[in-house]
């Protein structure tokens, strides 16, 4: 079953904190949201299970229609529903970001500048130094415990957030943790210079291919993260505001990146909701070549930001990409990613 009390707190951060080497060490954060609440957020960086090391992904000048989701949520804890509706995360529904980016660190070692932790802190720490940056903390929530005070910041009530990493395809001793839009992440916005920066995490036992319900691993299909290059169709361009009323001919380029003709009987193009339009495939795709899918009025792109995702005739991810309100706001112009 997914998690009981998955969602965001939009906190400050004021102190961290390393844990040495453990059983599960963590990456503590103590944070104070608007109303004076404290909170700790415990970031894993080691697995329970092998390989140990953690993978993860840090996007610089995160760009995604995810951050205008957030607009308008209050400072604190925020239930979130595991539905595509919301600014949810989800690593493989909502192409938050390319998985073949990932890499592994160990969590806690001596020298500088050389494990997860070291990376944790480069970040957190400036958000700690800047008093109006802000950390959105995508997880479960533990506690309030009104008689209990926190085990590493000593505030009372204990509170918090944890789970804050890929939760889906998971093992089969952790299979009770999946689900579809409930994955956990770090975001830090620093207004003053109009900046986000996303961190990314993920076990490498997790699966790339879970059920579009339970968020399961799937039988019999390959679920390893993809390597880099190695996509061989890919959405290239999205014409996501033509010019003209409602409604608008919208539609989606591929190239395929591959020396190998590619068959695309069966294939969709789909958005966040999973509204699909088929992908028109009378021969097979040559090498090199690219195709214009015209999307139908069921799969229309929305000119606020969105999702854009190619299926496989088997419903697999093949590729995925996001755009924002501003590159959709140039009509007549298409998206190139």
């Amino acid at each position: 079953m997914p998690l009981k009390t998955y969602g965001v707190l939009i906190a400050r951060a004021v102190d961290t904190r390393r844990e040495g080497a453990k059983d599960t060490p963590h990456y503590q954060i103590h944070l104070m949201d608007g109303q004076g609440t404290h909170y700790r957020a415990s970031v894993n960086v080691l697995s329970q299970e092998h390989p140990s090391e953690l993978l993860y992904l840090v996007a610089e000048d995160f760009r995604h229609p995810l951050t205008a989701r957030l607009a308008g949520l209050p400072s604190g804890w925020n239930s979130l529903p595991s539905d595509p509706g919301g600014p949810n995360l989800d690593f493989v529904r909502g192409n938050l970001f390319d998985p073949a980016g990932m890499r592994s660190l160990p969590p806690d070692v001596a020298g500088p500048d050389n494990d997860l932790a070291d990376l944790l802190d480069h970040y957190v720490r400036r958000a700690v130094e800047d008093p109006d940056a802000r950390m959105y903390l995508f997880g479960a929530r533990f506690g309030p415990e009104p008689a209990v005070k926190d085990k590493v910041f000593g505030f009372l009530p204990g509170n918090g957030v944890h789970d804050i990493h890929m939760n889906q395809g998971n093992s089969r001793r952790f299979r009770g943790d999946d689900g579809v839009w409930q994955d956990g992440g770090l975001l830090l916005h620093f207004p003053a210079q109009g900046r986000w920066i996303g961190i990314f995490l993920a076990f490498q036992s997790q699966s790339w291919h879970t059920d579009d319900t339970t968020g399961h691993t799937l039988d019999d299909v390959d679920g390893s993260r993809p390597t880099p290059g190695a996509q061989p169709v890919r959405i290239v361009a999205a014409l996501v505001n033509p010019k003209g009323a409602a409604p608008e001919a919208e539609n989606v380029t591929l190239l395929n990146a591959s020396p190998d003709p590619v068959d695309l009987t069966g294939w969709r193009v789909v958005g966040r909701l999973g509204e699909g339009s088929p992908v028109p495939a009378t021969v097979p795709l040559a090498a090199g070549a690219w195709l214009t899918v015209p999307l139908t009025a069921d799969g229309q792109l929305g000119n606020h930001g969105g999702e854009i995702t190619l299926l496989d005739a088997a419903g697999l991810k093949v590729h995925g990409v996001s755009y924002t309100a501003e590159e959709a706001g140039r009509e007549g112009w298409s998206v190139v990613f």
